[in-house]
């Protein structure tokens, strides 16, 4: 179970990552987001912010409602 949960269904890019942005800038070292998205380049552009901030993407689950999990480091 993820510290905290992000819905950023049917918002379409840059929003999901601008919203985990505040939301990682908010949470302790160590804890996750569950962050729900419906944007085509959802997964694509959840790996690149990952790569480039260096937080984990410790889980992706593709499907109509895509799911991440994120752990700040």
């Amino acid at each position: 179970m993820a510290d905290e949960q992000l819905d950023c269904k049917n918002l379409n890019c840059p929003m999901p990552i601008v919203k985990i942005g505040k939301m990682i800038k908010t949470v302790e070292e160590g804890k996750t987001i569950e962050v729900t998205a419906t944007d085509p380049a959802f997964e694509a552009d959840i790996r690149a912010w990952a790569k480039k901030t260096g937080h984990e993407l410790v889980n992706f689950e593709d499907g109509d409602i895509k799911t991440a999990l994120i752990e700040k480091k």
